[in-house]
């Protein structure tokens, strides 16, 4: 299946799951006195984003599928928090700084333009 004829519920996810591996790939380096701290928090919020879209696209109602979608945006919105925060105590480096935020930054876009459609 070329990226053309994959649907936008596919590519998001495959996106979000991107997203999720990197999180936990780039996590992994971590110090160790941050495993029930910065470390659980960041992985917590980057899986809740793709958790929560998966969850909203299962459900039938249009009201509980929209606010499903707000929950992963708000966990997106706090993952990118963590990104930058963890660049300024530099956990991560530039290049992984850049590469997880212009991956959850185009996943915001996404969810974001659902939002627009849903309201």
């Amino acid at each position: 299946m070329t990226e053309t004829q994959k649907t936008y519920h596919e590519t998001l996810k495959e996106k979000m799951e991107e997203f999720c591996h990197l999180v936990y790939k780039i996590s992994r380096k971590f110090p160790k006195e941050e495993l029930y701290g910065i470390t659980s928090q960041f992985r917590r919020a980057g899986i809740s984003v793709a958790l929560n879209y998966i969850e909203g696209y299962a459900r039938i109602k249009s009201k509980v599928h929209k606010n499903f979608i707000e929950i992963s945006y708000g966990s997106l919105k706090e993952a990118l928090f963590l990104i930058k925060f963890c660049f300024e105590e530099k956990f991560i480096s530039e290049e992984e700084f850049l590469q997880l935020n212009n991956l959850a930054e185009e996943i915001g876009r996404m969810l974001w333009g659902m939002l627009r459609r849903m309201s």
